[in-house]
């Protein structure tokens, strides 16, 4: 669904505390390739970040025309009132150029070691409704004292104000089905990230933000949806992977088809930036002539995209990064073979692309890893740093690609429902005992790869006591590379066929 919004385009870009001339630069740098808009993270108990909202302040003073926002505020160290009124003050400051990206405060346990609220998940979305609420009585003028009690939030008589310089959208961070009907219902744009709610999610995702509008007496076309985006203009195909006439047929397809129309990248790279600006003028072509009726240049492709296999596995790298080889390939079991007179839906073939962009968005985070140890070479940053970066990473926090994929592709699938990170894999062996041999090789890759993982963190701490090098960490990332990028490839060769025509339970 189109909801006709207008395009907007903005960056995401890293709060790093170490040096904030540069990331002052990249939102002026924003603004000068002709993008729309600023934003930054806010987690409030991490110190290797700056504070957001002093530094949107500093942006927003040193900026003509982009909008700033947050992406998004951390309530739960952001009292609401206090929040509202910092919002309203900058805007005014600023003439009108100020939204707010809001979250209930995912880092449960990190709000509560800073002397915030200790809260379930579902007691901070009820805070949530409840500072909403109130944020927009402070941004009322009228009406006398703001009187709301709640659960989380009482309120017995606050003064109004400041009223901002322009009505403030309230974009929420949402992908659990309570917090999308409180979009829906309360909201008014949706901000996920497309490393967590992939292209294929959306629809499900904004059937419940739609009906929970209805259901409150909204439009749904009333509430913007908003995404932030993860890709690279050298990637080999898959979403946001390749070079700018592939964002611009993607991201046409998503504003005209999922109704998206703001897409923030997530780069503190400059020349991605520049590039992405040429990549919002070509979306904003595309659909403006789609939405007039006018034809519309598209890329083209030899293949019916309904009919035969068009989803395409990442092949290996040409070129080993290590010396040392922990994955005989030569070993590896194959799967039955395709058959060429097959053709399948584009629901079925979504199901193979979405593995895919799962593996893309861990292909990116190690090439964050490998970033982060040039910069503890030349000694931009600290290798404690680096650790508790990675550690926070994708890669570590889930149990391997295709536990990751499956709990994210099933939600789409068998709506609020989330399967156990092994699930699918019995559910290939019931299906089709040829991949059985295939599913166990991975299961032991899996295993592997966990065990790199974990020298590449030896190497870390090696680095800080003195008992290693930058050699022995960049040999431990080498290896990373090698395990990782092969075991992704071979994954992608054997599953995405099986997983369009088997399905996923």
């Amino acid at each position: 669904m189109d909801y006709g919004h207008e395009l907007v385009f903005g960056t995401f870009l890293t709060p790093a505390v170490d040096n904030p001339a540069r990331v002052i630069a990249l939102a002026q740098l924003t603004e000068q390739v002709g993008l729309d808009l600023v934003t930054f993270q806010d987690h409030p108990y991490q110190p290797r970040l700056m504070d957001a909202w002093t530094l949107l302040s500093v942006v927003a003073a040193q900026t003509q025309r982009v909008k700033v926002a947050t992406n998004v505020a951390n309530l739960p160290l952001r009292q609401p009132v206090v929040l509202a009124r910092s919002v309203a003050t900058l805007d005014l400051i600023s003439g009108g150029r100020v939204e707010l990206g809001l979250g209930a405060g995912g880092f449960l346990d990190a709000v509560a070691a800073n002397a915030g609220p200790r809260l379930t998940t579902g007691q901070s979305i009820t805070a949530l409704e409840e500072a909403i609420a109130i944020m927009r009585e402070v941004w009322t003028p009228e009406g006398g004292g703001i009187r709301l009690p709640g659960k989380h939030y009482t309120v017995a008589g606050a003064k109004r104000g400041p009223q901002p310089a322009h009505d403030v959208e309230i974009w929420l961070g949402a992908y659990k089905p309570r917090m999308l009907a409180v979009t829906g219902r309360l909201a008014d744009g949706w901000l996920p990230s497309s490393a967590y709610a992939g292209p294929d999610q959306l629809a499900e995702m904004n059937k419940i933000i739609d009906e929970a509008a209805v259901e409150a007496g909204r439009d749904p076309a009333s509430v913007r949806r908003l995404y932030n985006l993860s890709g690279r203009f050298d990637g080999r195909g898959g979403f946001l992977q390749g070079p700018e006439e592939l964002w611009i047929d993607q991201l046409a397809e998503l504003t005209l088809g999922e109704g998206m129309s703001t897409y923030i990248l997530g780069s503190d790279n400059p020349e991605d930036i520049r590039r992405f600006a040429e990549v919002a003028a070509g979306v904003r072509e595309a659909v403006e002539a789609a939405r007039s009726g006018a034809a519309v240049a598209r890329p083209t492709d030899s293949t019916d995209r309904l009919g035969g296999f068009t989803v395409v596995p990442t092949p290996p790298p040409a070129v080993r990064r290590s010396e040392v080889q922990l994955l005989d390939e030569s070993e590896r079991p194959t799967g039955p073979a395709w058959d060429p007179e097959r053709t399948y839906t584009p629901q079925q073939l979504s199901s193979g692309q979405h593995l895919i962009d799962v593996h893309d968005h861990l292909r990116a985070e190690l090439e964050q890893i490998r970033d982060l140890v040039e910069q503890v070479a030349a000694g931009s940053i600290g290798v404690g740093q680096a650790r508790s970066h990675i550690n926070t990473m994708t890669m570590r926090q889930n149990n391997w690609t295709l536990g990751t994929y499956c709990e994210s592709y099933c939600r789409l699938v068998t709506t609020h429902h989330s399967l156990e990170d092994a699930s699918l894999f019995p559910h290939l062996r019931r299906a089709d005992p040829a991949l059985v041999p295939v599913v166990d090789r991975l299961q032991e890759e899996h295993q592997v790869i966990h065990d790199v993982l974990e020298g590449v963190d030896k190497a870390l701490v090696a680095l800080v006591d003195g008992s290693g090098s930058i050699d022995g960490l960049r040999a431990a990332v080498d290896l990373l590379d090698d395990t990782l990028l092969s075991h992704l490839s071979y994954e992608e060769r054997e599953l995405v066929e099986p997983l369009a025509r088997l399905g996923v339970i």
